[in-house]
C-alpha cells in the first residue's frame, strides 16, 4: 500500500483568509504529514475571484494546487493568468471556449495525482452539465492515475450528494465547496470514495459567510442591494485531509480540521497581506 495524503484548504475569503494561509500551511503540513495541498482561492480577493499576484503568493506559501468556482471570472485580470499557471482550475463544466482548464495531473514525491474542478447548477450559473463533464474528464484522467480528488463547487447538498454517488468508486474524494458552512458528515464509501457536503471556509466567521454581518443583514431585511465587505474577525482556517492508497485511488481517512487563529500568531518572518 502506498499511501498519499491531501490537504484541502476550504475556500480562502479576503486578506483573513489569505493571512492565515500564509502562516498555517506550513504547520499544518507537518501536523498531518501532507503530501500535497489543494486550496479552493475563488474569493481570495475580498471575497469576489483571485487576482494573479494573490494566486502567485498563495502558490508561494505552500500550496500545490487551487481551484475555485462560480467567481473565477470577477477579476478580469486572471483570464490571462491561466495560460502562465494551469495548475489553477476552473470549473471544468464551464463551456469549451472559456480560458483555463478543470482538471490537472500533478506528480508528487514520483506518484501522480488527478484534480478536477466541477461547479454545480442549482442555484448557480446555468453552464454545462457537472456530471457528463465529469465523465468527460475522467476519460483522460484514468488514463494516468486513479487517485483523483474532486472540488465539487455547488449550493445544493442534493446535489452534492448525487455528483458524489455518480462518481462512487472512480474518484479517490468529491469534497463539496462554496456554502462557507462546514457540514459534520463526512464518509468513505464501501467502494473507496471519501466525502464530506462542504468543507467549511477558511476567514472570519465572526460574519456572514465571511462578508460583514450589517450589509448583509440590510439586504435581507430591505431587500436592496449592499455593497459588501469581508469580516475580520475570530479567523480560522476550514478543510478536510485525505488519505488515499494510491495503489487503487481509494480513500483510506478523511478527518475534517477547523483551527483558530490570531494576529498574535503571525510569524515575524512573514508579510501581512494587504486586500
Amino acid at each position: 500500500m502506498s499511501l498519499l495524503t491531501v490537504l484541502y484548504i476550504a475556500d480562502i475569503c479576503g486578506k483573513a483568509g489569505r493571512q492565515v494561509v500564509a502562516h498555517m500551511v506550513k504547520p499544518l503540513r507537518e501536523k498531518y504529514a501532507v503530501d500535497y495541498v489543494i486550496a479552493n482561492v475563488e474569493n481570495a480577493a475580498a471575497g469576489f475571484g483571485v487576482t494573479p499576484e494573490m494566486s502567485r503568493k498563495i502558490f508561494g506559501y505552500g500550496v500545490d494546487m487551487q481551484t475555485s468556482g462560480n467567481h473565477i471570472w470577477d477579476r478580469f485580470e486572471i483570464i490571462k493568468y491561466f495560460d502562465q499557471k494551469p495548475k489553477l482550475l476552473r470549473p471544468a463544466n464551464y463551456p469549451f471556449r472559456a480560458p483555463g482548464a478543470g482538471s490537472y495531473v500533478d506528480v508528487v514525491e514520483g506518484q501522480k495525482i488527478g484534480v478536477l474542478n466541477l461547479m454545480g447548477r442549482t442555484y448557480m450559473k446555468d453552464i454545462d452539465c457537472p456530471f457528463q463533464a465529469a465523465s468527460r474528464e475522467l476519460l483522460t484522467l484514468k488514463r494516468e492515475t486513479d487517485t483523483i480528488f474532486v472540488d465539487f463547487h455547488a449550493e445544493a447538498t442534493s446535489e452534492k450528494q448525487a455528483i458524489c454517488y455518480y462518481l462512487d468508486g472512480k474518484v479517490s474524494a468529491v469534497i463539496g465547496s462554496h456554502t462557507h458552512v462546514q457540514t459534520a458528515d463526512e464518509q468513505i464509501s464501501k467502494l473507496g470514495t471519501a466525502y464530506i457536503t462542504d468543507a467549511g471556509m477558511t476567514g472570519a466567521h465572526d460574519s456572514i459567510i465571511g462578508m460583514q454581518k450589517e450589509p448583509s443583514l440590510e439586504r435581507f431585511l430591505t431587500g436592496m442591494p449592499k455593497r459588501f465587505t469581508t469580516a475580520s474577525d475570530d479567523v480560522k482556517i476550514s478543510g478536510v485531509v485525505v488519505t488515499i492508497d494510491t495503489s487503487n485511488g481509494q480513500a483510506q481517512d478523511i478527518r475534517r480540521y477547523r483551527h483558530d487563529f490570531s494576529i498574535d500568531d503571525f510569524s515575524p518572518d512573514r508579510p501581512i497581506e494587504e486586500e
